[in-house]
């Protein structure tokens, strides 16, 4: 029985109730009365259920569909102006027991070079990425509890945050690691990180079970309920994703959105976050084999359905995707772009020899980080490298409410486009100084408080005169 409020994977998950609605929204996939009633409720900026949403994914019609593009790029400029955050994966080791058919580091590839992070080789990589001039990471590992234990990535955690280099610092570290326990997330909080981020893979239970034949990760409800046990541990900010290609795209969006609605309802603060890879191209995997692909216009209708869905999720999408699909769906609410990115353990200080590549998958979109941000403030967006809200204590239900009043941008934007500054100052070519100096100029005149307009006016002067750290 469906239940959202249930603790239990399978009822706030419910199978029978994702297929009622799939029959729905395609019963009604062609209702323009009941389109306009949905598009209608979701310009009020409070959300749509996954019922509703679905009837808008399913939808075929040209004209509401570009109603629902256009209603997209809206909601996020409300909620998140056009800034763009700016992070990076950083890949601790590819040790893995478990058997996903779909993932490179599945426990029987005897073909990809196994490599695990000293350290001193963290300190090496993070430098690396400091250099770039990142801020944020997002941390990687394989599910092993002998070569990846918990206190492995505590300990690495720790490493990444006492790095100092020249100007630089890794002020968030957010954290996708296997599903744990309830005291592993407690341990994972007091470390200080960010956003624990989980991809579901796929909600379809047999689908699952199929998909991940070996190792823990095969117990459906243990790994569907870790974002309870996270929020138990104490952990505030938590992401969501599917890797859509493994099942019907249709399948994943309800069971998304149906994750979505049980977080609101039993914590009363959804995802921070939802992530939107699909399958790709990796060592000891064709992603033809996976029949469930999804062309770009339908990547894009999605993206698109879980912003207007959603409209408070922060949206990423990583360099699994090309420059030209990532351009097409920025404008559709998407709040988080990786660059410079690097998918194999190591490999941001040092290029990997040809015959120890470890990728998870093969990157899309191979530009520098400063060729990244140079294309966005070409479109008119901020890249941002802020993090201020995690240092000031803005997470959980506090940043939700900010987020859902529409009042996060009296603090992100000026703090966007400080650390844009910054960056500007001690990162950036020449041209990209050019540009990010011009749209700064433009950018600060629209900070909505005008007392907060003038202190940013302000720090950025000082932060040319080397003063650092302002945030509000």
């Amino acid at each position: 029985m469906y239940n959202k409020a249930s603790l239990k994977a399978e009822e706030f998950i419910c199978h029978e109730e994702i297929e009622e609605t799939l029959a729905y929204a395609e019963a009604n996939k062609d209702n323009l009365a009941l389109i306009d009633e949905i598009i209608a409720k979701a310009k009020l900026r409070k959300g749509l259920t996954h019922r509703e949403a679905s009837v808008l994914l399913a939808c075929e019609n040209e004209e509401k569909i570009q109603e629902v593009y256009d209603l997209a790029e809206q909601i996020k400029k409300d909620f998140y102006g056009n800034r763009i955050v700016m992070f990076a994966p950083l890949y601790l080791s590819n040790y893995c027991i478990n058997g996903c058919v779909y993932c490179p580091y599945h426990g029987k590839n005897k073909h990809i070079a196994r490599k695990k992070l000293t350290q001193d080789e963290v300190r090496q990589e993070v430098t690396a990425l400091q250099d770039m001039g990142h801020k944020r990471l997002a941390i990687e590992a394989g599910e092993d509890p002998v070569n990846n234990p918990i206190e492995y990535i505590l300990e690495c955690i720790k490493t990444i945050y006492s790095i100092k280099h020249k100007n630089g610092a890794i002020r968030r570290v957010n954290v996708n690691i296997a599903a744990t326990t309830v005291e592993n997330y407690r341990k994972l909080k007091e470390a200080g990180i960010g956003t624990y981020i989980l991809f579901q893979e796929t909600y379809h239970k047999e689908s699952y079970e199929k998909l991940h034949p070996t190792g823990p990760k095969h117990d459906y409800a243990y790994h569907t309920e870790a974002m309870d046990r996270a929020m138990e541990g104490g952990i505030d900010d938590v992401g969501l994703g599917v890797l859509f290609g493994l099942e019907l795209y249709k399948y994943e969006f309800a069971g998304l959105l149906m994750h979505a609605e049980h977080l609101e309802a039993v914590h009363g603060v959804g995802p921070h976050t939802i992530s939107v890879p699909r399958i790709k191209r990796a060592d000891d995997i064709d992603p033809d084999v996976f029949d469930n692909g999804i062309s770009d216009d339908i990547f894009a209708k999605i993206c698109a359905c879980i912003r207007v869905a959603v409209p408070y999720t922060g949206m990423i999408i990583s360099t699994r995707e090309s420059q030209a699909v990532r351009e097409k769906v920025i404008r559709l609410g998407v709040s988080q772009i990786s660059g410079g990115s690097k998918t194999s353990v190591g490999g941001y200080d040092h290029p990997e020899p040809e015959d120890e590549r470890s990728e998870q998958f093969d990157v899309s979109d191979t530009r520098t980080l400063d060729e990244v941000v140079h294309w966005l403030m070409d479109m008119g967006y901020i890249p941002s490298f802020c993090t201020a809200c995690y240092r000031e204590g803005r997470t959980g239900d506090r940043f939700m409410s900010l987020c859902k009043n529409q009042q996060i941008l009296n603090c992100c934007h000026p703090n966007a486009l400080m650390t844009l500054k910054e960056y500007l100052i001690d990162y950036a070519s020449e041209d990209t100084r050019k540009i990010g100096e011009a749209l700064i100029t433009k950018e600060i005149e629209k900070v909505p408080n005008e007392k907060t307009r003038e202190i940013a006016k302000r720090h950025l002067k000082e932060i040319e005169e080397g003063q650092r750290d302002f945030r509000f």
